[in-house]
């Protein structure tokens, strides 16, 4: 995947969030998680990173994302085991603003 398509579906997803935000209750469940997987991002790539290893990362996270998601919903709320690639991506969007190389 080209660090362009991988940025262009990260941003994607942040602004899906975004549009969420009428949606008092959902929007704060769904950052949360957010929240929650960019904590496990900073400790798996670190703080000094460019947006070729971020794409290397979030080309194998989907696993690692769902468990961060399940262990940090609560136990009723489906919402964001649901909207778990919407989390993901939103999440690899905000951590890429963080990235060596980042251009908005």
């Amino acid at each position: 995947m080209s660090i362009d398509v991988a940025r262009h579906q990260w941003d994607d997803g942040l602004r899906r969030i975004e549009r969420a935000a009428g949606e008092e209750p959902r929007y704060r469940h769904l950052m949360l998680l957010v929240d929650s997987v960019v904590d496990e991002l900073r400790r798996r790539v670190g703080q000094t990173y460019s947006l070729a290893e971020l794409a290397s990362v979030y080309r194998n996270s989907e696993d690692w994302v769902r468990d961060v998601v399940r262990a940090s919903a609560p136990p009723k709320a489906q919402a964001g085991i649901r909207d778990t690639a919407l989390v993901q991506d939103a999440a690899f969007a905000r951590y890429a603003r963080g990235a060596t190389d980042y251009r908005p």
